[in-house]
Formats: structure tokens, C-alpha cells, sequence
């Protein structure tokens, strides 16, 4: 990513997996780097590998569902490092149930961070990116947005909608030079897979072509690519990272 040095991403979710391997290699790249999540001992951990390779990040505790408190970061970040260039929202958390199941509670934590929370950081970072007529906005979404899941109907529905707002936006902001794309992994090495057996994982191998589940920097190589000037002619779309799982 040639073209990095002295911009400006934010990152949801970057205190662990998918979204502490996007910090991680934007920091490596030059890109100044703001790493947001909720957990924010993980998020010191990340920022001091990013300074302690050479990089610029900073810190920012963040419930991504509540739109003032992401509006603050963002201006926060603005204020401390220049207008925010690249948004990845990945923040995310799974509450699995079967829908007879499943609470009303249960529902909406979902939809609140993994839809709502990425409506948020698209709103509090598009009007730095529109006065730039410049801007990367990378939805992370998943394999289970396109093809649905038993027993996670909330999270599949918040990453569907993740898909549709990433097309709507896209079509919003591209006068303005702001192209806005989703990323949908498949099974990826992270907390949540983490918690299978080693017995679903074998079984869920057999279903991937490439034989292997994946691991977050296979993801982060991508955002990399979509946050670059290479791919400004790529908006709108969802592109796929399941080694084949769905094709």
C-alpha cells in the first residue's frame, strides 16, 4: 500500500482477531491507525505493537451502537491525527440462539452493534471524507449474510443488512470519490471460531475447498487492497474470503 503514508483509518473492533490484524497491518503500512472496541486493556495492546514496530495509533474505548460516542471518537481522532481517510467497521458480537428461542434482547444487541454500529461509523466519518472528496469505507459482513445460518438468525440478518447499506452507500457517496465496499469472510481463526471443537472443526474443513479455515491476515491483506488507490474503481461490491465455502 504505497500510497498510505500519512492517512488516517479507524477500526472497529481492533482488540482482537480479524480487526487487530487490519490495525496492525495499516500500522505497518504508515497509515496512522485509531483502534477502537469496548475492551480497552486489549486495545493498549495492540496500539503499543503498532508504536513499539515503528507505528502511529491511539486508543479508543467505544460502544459502536451509540451514535453520539461515535461521533466524539471520530472528531477525537480527527483532532489528534487529521481527518479520518479509512473507516473498517467490524465490530461484532454473535448471541446464537434458534429464533423460538431467541430474545427480544438477544436480537437487538445484535442488530445494535453488527448494523446499527457500522450505520454509525459510516455517518460520523463520511463528512471528513466529503471534504476531502476522499474516503475507503470497508464493511466487514460474513458469509452468513448471503447464505443464512441455523440458530443465527440475528447475526445473519445484521450482516445481510450490512451488505444493503454498503450498496446504498455506495451509490450516496460516490460523487465525492468515497468508495464504499463490503468484505465477507467465511470460517476464520478468531475468539468466536475459537470456542468450536476440534471435531466441528474437522467437519467444517471438509466443506472448504482450500482444506483449511482461514486466519485474520487473509482478511486484512484485502481491507489493505480495497483502502488503496489500486482499487478506486471497486465500489459497492461484497467481495468473498472463504476459501471457497460459497462460491
Amino acid at each position: 500500500m504505497p500510497d498510505s503514508d500519512g492517512r488516517v483509518a479507524f477500526v472497529t473492533g481492533a482488540s482482537r482477531g480479524i480487526g487487530k490484524a487490519i490495525a496492525r497491518l495499516f500500522g505497518s503500512q504508515g497509515v496512522k491507525v485509531v483502534c477502537a472496541s469496548r475492551t480497552a486493556a486489549d486495545l493498549e495492546r495492540v496500539v503499543k505493537d503498532i508504536t513499539d514496530s515503528g507505528g502511529e495509533a491511539m486508543a479508543t474505548p467505544l460502544d459502536t451502537a451509540d451514535t453520539s460516542a461515535f461521533s466524539a471518537a471520530v472528531i477525537q481522532a480527527a483532532e489528534r491525527f487529521g481527518p479520518i481517510h479509512i473507516l473498517v467497521n467490524n465490530a461484532g458480537i454473535v448471541r446464537d440462539k434458534l429464533i423460538l428461542r431467541m430474545s427480544e434482547t438477544d436480537w437487538d444487541s445484535v442488530l445494535d452493534v453488527n448494523l446499527k454500529g457500522y450505520f454509525n461509523g459510516i455517518k460520523a466519518a463520511t463528512p471528513f471524507m466529503m471534504k476531502n472528496r476522499f474516503g475507503r469505507i470497508i464493511n466487514i459482513t460474513s458469509v452468513v449474510g448471503i447464505t443464512g445460518n441455523a440458530g443465527q438468525s440475528n447475526y445473519a440478518a445484521a450482516k445481510a443488512g450490512a451488505i444493503g447499506l454498503t450498496k446504498s452507500a455506495a451509490k450516496e457517496l460516490a460523487s465525492r470519490n468515497i468508495t464504499v465496499n463490503a468484505i465477507a469472510p467465511g470460517y476464520i481463526e478468531t475468539d468466536m471460531t475459537g470456542q468450536l471443537s476440534e471435531d466441528v472443526k474437522n467437519e467444517l474443513t471438509t466443506q472448504i475447498p482450500l482444506k483449511r479455515i482461514g486466519s485474520p491476515d487473509d482478511v486484512a491483506q484485502l481491507v489493505s487492497f480495497i483502502a488503496s488507490d489500486e482499487a478506486g474503481y471497486i465500489t459497492g461490491q461484497t467481495i468473498s474470503v472463504n476459501g471457497g465455502l460459497y462460491m
